[in-house]
């Protein structure tokens, strides 16, 4: 990973920004400037389908009026003439947006802050034959794990890395950069007159985090999992979900916790702090400063220190999370969890959130089964309604017959409200590990009405 700009010309063009604001009658205003530089390489049944590499910069300016209006105008380039032009077209913005007495910078300065180990050197001196020697192996652990693999559809490797630069008028200044990687398959089986495709993948701010080998052979295993899946017959379920699948759910939960959210009465958490929402089995915590984490930095996209806040304690609403408007209007402080790019005005979400693990093996809680669903994916979750908590979900995985996974199933759907479901998780699995940035365990939810045949 080498920047095609110094921090040093970074530094300087942020310098210029904020001062060049300020003498066109600013109130305040802040930068962001971020570097990508990225490589990825795919192959569709042991042939190259893609194979690209590119960096990016980009540099944001935020002006703020002292009526609280905001605007904020970007560009890919340093040059003296665009970053001219960012300006004006940052305070046109301003001048065009509505007021908002909420609407302030952090103050400044940042100190003492964390080392989040984000950056691992070995991801950033990977070659082009690394890559295509980690895409083989995928596509040949596949088809060595099952002779059912009909096509690799996509044996996939990516790397790269970045940095971020902060700044405002008000003092606040600081850099944080990190490095990611990722591996994918997507495969197709056929058994018979039955095809399926299914597949895996792993990202990691290490390359110690990633097998390409174990990545290979869980696609594998969760499409032969699938594999001839019919509709079972309708009725109520107990169903015990995967830790993928789980984190799904949990990643939509998030977006019920976010102060906007609650603000704009978009969340059906709306007036329930301090009330019990879920069962006593869920816990939940939002970490931006999780080491190694993929939603990890050590100050968010106001230049706020990040933090760790508990926002569910055994069932209970415990907080919301904020950035600075929301945290204004709440009367409280921001949890550092406001989200931007280059190119917007700072919002909220999560950083690294997950469920607490509980003291369950999988295999327990499969015996504490009699009619159960294994479920491994669930189909438009996206659809759930956050303010009633009406959902109707696809789900596919696997019977559950006398404590163990039976035959596949597919084509099902579950419905009701998710209120219900929340008080429905009964025991929580200690397979506890994180897709992207949000982690999860095995989880087991009681009596759930499934539709079928």
């Amino acid at each position: 990973m080498n920047p095609p700009i110094s921090r040093g010309r970074a530094e300087d063009a942020a310098s210029f920004l904020l001062r060049r604001a300020k003498e066109k009658g600013a109130a305040g205003a802040d930068v962001l400037y971020t570097f990508r530089s990225g490589q990825s390489l795919a192959l569709c049944d042991g042939k190259p389908e893609k194979d690209s590499s590119g960096t990016s910069i980009a540099v944001g300016l935020r002006t703020i009026d002292r009526e609280g209006r905001q605007g904020v105008a970007h560009s890919n380039s340093l040059d003296r003439e665009f970053l001219e032009n960012i300006v004006e077209w940052s305070l046109l913005n301003c001048s065009s947006s509505e007021a908002d007495p909420h609407i302030f910078l952090a103050d400044g300065p940042l100190a003492d802050l964390p080392d989040l180990d984000l950056t691992d050197s070995s991801l950033s001196g990977i070659t082009g034959e690394q890559r295509m020697a980690w895409c083989k192996e995928m596509d040949e652990v596949a088809r060595a794990s099952d002779p059912r693999v009909l096509s690799v559809r996509s044996a996939s490797w990516s790397d790269g890395g970045g940095e971020v630069l902060y700044a405002s008028t008000s003092g606040v200044s600081g850099w944080y950069g990190g490095t990611s990687g990722a591996c994918g398959l997507a495969v197709i089986m056929q058994d018979g007159e039955a095809m399926e495709m299914g597949g895996y993948g792993e990202e990691s701010r290490s390359l110690a985090g990633l097998s390409p080998a174990r990545t290979a052979r869980e696609a594998v295993r969760r499409t032969a999992l699938i594999l001839g899946g019919e509709p079972l017959d309708t009725g109520r379920y107990d169903l015990l979900l995967d830790g993928e699948a789980a984190s799904s759910l949990i990643d939509v939960l998030g977006e019920l916790f976010l102060a906007s959210a609650i603000h704009k009465n978009t969340s059906l958490l709306k007036g329930k702090m301090g009330k019990k929402v879920a069962s006593s089995s869920m816990t939940l915590t939002d970490d931006g400063l999780l080491r190694r984490g993929l939603g990890s930095a050590p100050f968010d996209g106001e230049g706020v220190p990040c933090r760790t806040t508990r926002i569910l304690s055994d069932g209970v609403v415990e907080g919301w999370l904020y950035n600075l408007k929301y945290a204004s209007l709440y009367g409280t402080a921001s949890t550092g969890n406001a989200d931007r790019s280059a190119s917007s005005v700072p919002d909220v979400a999560c950083s690294n959130l997950s469920l607490s693990p509980g003291p369950w093996s999988r295999e327990d809680m499969l015996l504490q089964i009699a009619k159960g669903l294994y479920v491994t994916e669930f189909l438009g979750l996206h659809t759930i309604n956050p303010v009633s908590g009406d959902y109707s979900v696809g789900i596919k995985g696997a019977s559950i017959e006398g404590g163990e996974i039976g035959v596949p199933f597919s084509g099902m759907t579950i419905a009701g409200n998710l209120k219900d479901f929340l008080f429905s998780v009964d025991l929580v699995g200690k397979d506890f590990a994180f897709y992207g940035s949000t982690g999860a365990s095995s989880m087991l939810v009681r009596d759930i009405a499934a539709a079928g045949r």
